[in-house]
C-alpha cells in the first residue's frame, strides 16, 4: 500500500465474531470457559480435570435434589459451612439429627447401580466411620430414587450394588425411599 500525504494506510477491518451458542461461553478463540486462563494440558489430563468438574458438579446437584425433597417431607435441614467435615447435611425431624453423606451413581454394572462409599486419603479408599457420619443419602439418577442407607447396616464397605427399582429380593431395596429412617429415634427401625 502507498500512502500519500497526510494518509494513512487503512487498517483490515476485524471480522465480527459470532456470539457463542446459547448457553456456552467462551473466550476468543479458545473453547475453555470465560475466566479460564490455565494452560492446555495434554488430552490425557484435561479430559481427567473435566471428568472430576463434571462428577464435583453432579454431586453438588445431588446435594440439591436432597435439599428439595428433604424439605418438602418436612424435614429441617442444615448445611456446614464448607467441606471440611465429612457430612454433608444434618438432618432434623424433631427427634433427633443425623449427619447424611450424600452420594449419587449414574453407573450401572452387571444389573446394579455401583455406588462409591468411601473417601479417598492419599488416593486410597478408605470407609466413613460412625464418628464421622450417620446415614448415606445416595441418589440413583436414571430412576430419580433414593437410598437412605444407615452407616451402622454398611460399616467397613467401600462400595455397594444397589437394586434397579424392577428387583424385587434385595437386601439394599429395604432402603429406597426409606425416609421414615430418618424419624425413628434410633434410625434403625423397619416395620
Amino acid at each position: 500500500m502507498s500512502t500519500s500525504r497526510g494518509h494513512r494506510p487503512r487498517r483490515p477491518q476485524r471480522q465480527a465474531q459470532k456470539p457463542p451458542a446459547a448457553g456456552k461461553a467462551s473466550c476468543g478463540e479458545s473453547k475453555a470457559p470465560c475466566g479460564d486462563s490455565r494452560p492446555r494440558r495434554s488430552a490425557s489430563r484435561s479430559e481427567a480435570f473435566q471428568r472430576e468438574l463434571s462428577t464435583k458438579r453432579r454431586g453438588e446437584l445431588a446435594e440439591l435434589a436432597f435439599l428439595h425433597k428433604a424439605t418438602a417431607l418436612g424435614f429441617r435441614l442444615s448445611k456446614p459451612y464448607g467441606d471440611s467435615d465429612r457430612y454433608d447435611f444434618i438432618t432434623d425431624s424433631g427427634n433427633r439429627l443425623y449427619r447424611v453423606q450424600i452420594k449419587c451413581t449414574t453407573q450401572f454394572l452387571n444389573g446394579h447401580y455401583h455406588l462409591n462409599t468411601h473417601r479417598r486419603i492419599h488416593g486410597k479408599a478408605v470407609p466413613y466411620t460412625l464418628d464421622e457420619i450417620d446415614f448415606f443419602g445416595a441418589l440413583v439418577i436414571p430412576e430419580n430414587s433414593w437410598f437412605l442407607i444407615p452407616l451402622s447396616h454398611v460399616l467397613g464397605i467401600t462400595s455397594l450394588l444397589l437394586p434397579q427399582r424392577k428387583a424385587r429380593r434385595h437386601p439394599y431395596q429395604r432402603y429406597r425411599e426409606a425416609w421414615p429412617l430418618l424419624c425413628e429415634p434410633d434410625g434403625l427401625t423397619f416395620r
